[in-house]
């Protein structure tokens, strides 16, 4: 049974400027909530996918009281363009793309935060640009496929038998119906992907969305599902990133029921010397799920990133 996240008081679902931005491949949608020039360091929040979108950071605008919120589209995700070939759908390219931002809006330093996809992102950027880091914020991430796998199937080995057997033979084309596949997987995902569904105003903003999630960027980069990797990122391999960053300055996130499973995750951190959290009564979409509990969080290792 779903339920709907709570809803947050202090969100800002219009922002306060919005920016269409040059990258290689095209321009990418940007807003900001907050003032840039406060003093305090801004915040940048990179989606997951890849081809999701920045609504399910929604939430989080409620910390421009304090601080910049700048949440932005990557190429081909949202309302940025989207020219769909597979040549700008690669790891450096999309990290290439942080930096554009903080170009064009003259950002000296930020805080870095991405989830999912976009945790590769940023652990990509963390250790290629640490010095524009005020702090990175590394949630529920993918920085190895192969132990992404690992725990896809000990969660797939968990469900009810009926369900995990037809998970696994929904990886043999035609072993199953379509329509058995997407019901197993959506058994799935409301166990370890999202927990609540957003809040009506946020349901509306995300329909709102000429894209909020792009299916061909997915397939081409991942695969057909979150526990079965086929694409250009089946090998991935993170790991040796870990070393590079600034521990101090670094804090890994994930959900309770999180398909990155918090073992998993408190592992990376100590790889990386780095603070770990876990946000309760939330999954893979933990901005949703319990923005509450995240953004308790958040906010105070920011401002101690800040001083």
């Amino acid at each position: 049974m779903s339920r709907t996240a709570p809803a947050l008081p202090g969100i800002r679902l219009t922002p306060d400027r919005e920016e269409m931005i040059s990258v290689a491949g095209g321009h990418i949608y940007v807003r900001i909530n907050g003032d840039l020039h406060n003093g305090r360091p801004p915040i940048v929040m990179v989606h997951g996918g890849p081809g999701s979108s920045h609504w399910y950071f929604l939430n989080a605008t409620a910390l421009a009281d304090e601080r910049a919120v700048i949440l932005y589209d990557q190429l081909d995700s949202g309302r940025s363009d989207c020219p769909g070939d597979p040549a700008n759908w690669t790891v450096s390219r999309f990290v290439d793309e942080l930096e554009a931002i903080r170009a064009y809006l003259g950002i000296e330093r930020w805080h870095v935060l991405g989830t999912s996809w976009g945790g590769l992102v940023v652990l990509e950027y963390g250790a290629r640009q640490p010095q524009a880091l005020a702090g990175l914020i590394v949630q529920s991430p993918l920085i190895t496929t192969e132990k992404w796998l690992e725990d896809a199937n000990r969660l797939k080995d968990a469900m009810p038998p009926e369900i995990r057997d037809l998970l696994y033979r929904c990886d043999t084309p035609g072993a199953a119906s379509e329509a058995e596949c997407a019901k197993a997987t959506e058994a799935f995902y409301r166990r370890h992907i999202y927990l609540a569904d957003p809040t009506p105003e946020i349901a509306a903003y995300k329909a709102s969305l000429p894209r909020a999630f792009n299916a061909e960027i997915y397939n081409h980069m991942w695969g057909r599902a979150e526990f079965t990797a086929s694409g250009t990122l089946k090998h991935y391999e993170g790991r040796p990133l870990l070393a590079r960053l600034d521990g101090r300055r670094t804090l890994f996130v994930t959900g309770e029921a999180d398909e990155a499973i918090p073992e998993t995750v408190a592992a990376f951190a100590r790889m990386a010397g780095a603070d770990f959290a876990v946000i309760p009564d939330a999954a893979h979409f933990a901005m949703n799920d319990n923005a509450p509990a995240y953004l308790a969080i958040l906010r105070p290792w920011l401002l101690r990133q800040d001083a």
